[in-house]
């Protein structure tokens, strides 16, 4: 079964800087696209950002420009760069594999959660 292990989260202050990590178990991400999403209190899950293996990116209207995914194949690890962060993208971040679909919806991580407050 796949796993998947997010790291980074954090309280920051509005305008702060975080680095999001997300491990993967097998070769997953070498082999598909993967994907940040994220689920704030009483809200569904949110797509945030995606990258193909090749590493062209999609991102929600609200984090463009202040979000960026990349990608270590090697290392089978995603990342998300969130700066300028404000208090509504206060959440629990997730990853998957896929570009805007999710292929392991059975396999979700514990996720990390992210706290903007002054």
């Amino acid at each position: 079964q796949v796993q998947f292990v997010e790291s980074g989260g954090g309280l920051v202050q509005p305008g702060g800087s975080l680095r999001l990590s997300c491990a993967a178990s097998g070769s997953v991400f070498s082999i598909y696209a993967a994907s940040w999403y994220r689920q704030a209190p009483g809200k569904q899950r949110e797509l945030v950002a995606a990258i193909t293996r090749s590493g062209y990116t999609h991102y929600i209207d609200s984090v463009k420009g202040r979000f960026t995914i990349s990608r270590d194949n090697a290392k089978n690890t995603v990342y998300l760069q969130m700066n300028s962060l404000k208090p509504e993208d206060t959440a629990v971040y997730y990853c998957n594999a896929g570009f805007t679909t999710t292929l392991f919806n059975d396999s979700w991580g514990q996720g990390t959660q992210v706290t903007v407050s002054s």
